[in-house]
């Protein structure tokens, strides 16, 4: 098998799907990472598997896989590798995968149970890991408004551990006609806010039905006008001593209540 190199044509048009523009254009992107690869060979994502020369052996269970799976398959020199490569230590593997676009009304249309909504989520690490702790708590869609980041940033991705191919991951600009869809839908909308007029445990009854539950960024919170929106205000009760939560804590919690509920009814 033909080792690319770094200057290999196929490495440097690889290397450029690091860029959102280019990955549009192309309607594909990179993924890295046993976790990934494992899941977008699972899903039928991936296009091609590109392995490092030295990585052969501790990857051979994934390169089966793609070979079965009639995947093609290429081999990278260590330089190449870490061309592609975004992280502090390569992991070796790559996928290259077409785009996850999924639109709101098409997740809408299939009648959801369980939204995880972030409004304007501008930092990948923490969009990634919404959307694995949707995932995680077998919410039906992740859906990112407005001014969002892009799913398919390779540290979202990774933060996800694979979970970006598990799930429905939306990305709709409007957040107005967005929530107005997401409430048109039938589903009850709810904000965490610590002055909340509904205690997350007196939740039950709200929690059995179709829900969407709707969180701002890290930077700043849910903005005002969405909170005020929104069916209910929800509080999580805080019996320690801790001031707040952060926003993958307060998700965790809010989804896992409401998949509980879901699980129960």
């Amino acid at each position: 098998m033909e080792v690319l190199s770094e200057r290999s044509t196929r490495v440097v048009s690889y290397a450029k799907l690091h860029r959102t523009s280019v990955r549009r254009a192309e309607g594909r992107f990179l993924v890295e990472g046993p976790n990934s690869v494992g899941a977008a060979l699972a899903t039928g994502r991936a296009e091609r598997v590109l392995v490092g020369e030295g990585d052969i052996e501790r990857h051979a269970p994934l390169i089966d896989e793609a070979r079965s799976a009639g995947v093609v398959i290429e081999m990278l020199s260590d330089r190449a590798v870490n061309k592609l490569s975004e992280s502090t230590t390569p992991p070796g593997i790559f996928a290259v995968c077409t785009l996850l676009d999924r639109t709101l009304s098409a997740v809408l249309d299939a009648q959801p149970a369980l939204l995880a909504v972030a409004i304007e989520p501008r930092e990948p690490g923490n969009a990634g890991t919404l959307i694995r702790c949707a995932d995680a708590m077998g919410a039906d869609a992740m859906i990112l408004l407005g001014d969002a980041v892009d799913p398919h940033n390779a540290k979202c991705v990774r933060a996800s551990a694979g979970s970006v191919f598990h799930l429905p991951v939306v990305r709709h600009r409007d957040v107005a006609s967005g929530l107005a869809g997401i409430r048109s839908a039938g589903i009850t909308t709810l904000a965490t806010a610590a002055d909340g007029e509904l205690s997350l445990d007196d939740a039950d009854d709200i929690l059995s039905g179709p829900t969407a539950w709707l969180f701002g960024n890290e930077a700043h919170g849910l903005p005002d006008d969405v909170a005020a929106a929104a069916d209910h205000r929800v509080a999580i009760p805080i019996r320690g001593r801790a001031e707040s939560l952060n926003l993958a804590s307060a998700a965790a919690i809010c989804l896992y209540a409401s998949a509980r509920q879901h699980h129960l009814a």
